[in-house]
C-alpha cells in the first residue's frame, strides 16, 4: 500500500473569521519577538483572502505586498497597519504579562524624596 503526502500549507485550514482571529492571535502569543511568525500568519491569512484585493484595499502594491510578507520581508509597521485595516482588524498593544516590564513598583515611602 503506498501513501500519499502533499504538502502542508496553512491556508487550506482558515474557513472563516473565527478561525483567522485565532490563526493571528495564536501568531502574537508564539512570536518569538521579531515578528516572522506574525508575518507568515499575516501572509497566509493574506493568500487566503486573495492577495490582489488586498494589495487594492491596503493600498499597496501587490508586488511589494508579496515582497513585505515574503520569509525575508520586513513590513514597515505602516504596511502592516495598511494590510490589518484591509483585512477588518485593528492592531492592538497592551502590556505584557503584568505590565511592569521588570521594574520594581515604587514604594510610597520610596516615592517621597527628603
Amino acid at each position: 500500500m503506498s501513501e500519499e503526502y502533499r504538502k502542508f500549507d496553512a491556508v487550506d485550514y482558515i474557513r472563516n473569521e473565527e478561525d483567522v482571529r485565532g490563526l493571528l492571535s495564536a501568531a502574537v502569543d508564539e512570536d518569538p519577538g521579531d515578528g516572522t511568525v506574525i508575518r507568515a500568519a499575516l501572509k497566509h491569512v493574506a493568500r487566503r483572502q486573495n492577495m490582489s484585493a488586498l494589495a487594492r484595499d491596503s493600498g499597496l502594491n501587490r508586488g511589494n505586498l508579496y515582497e513585505a510578507l515574503s520569509d525575508d520581508g520586513n513590513p514597515t509597521l505602516a504596511t502592516l497597519l495598511k494590510v490589518t485595516s484591509a483585512l477588518g482588524l485593528r492592531l492592538r498593544l497592551e502590556p505584557a504579562g503584568d505590565g511592569t516590564r521588570g521594574e520594581q513598583p515604587a514604594s510610597a515611602e520610596g516615592s517621597q524624596q527628603r
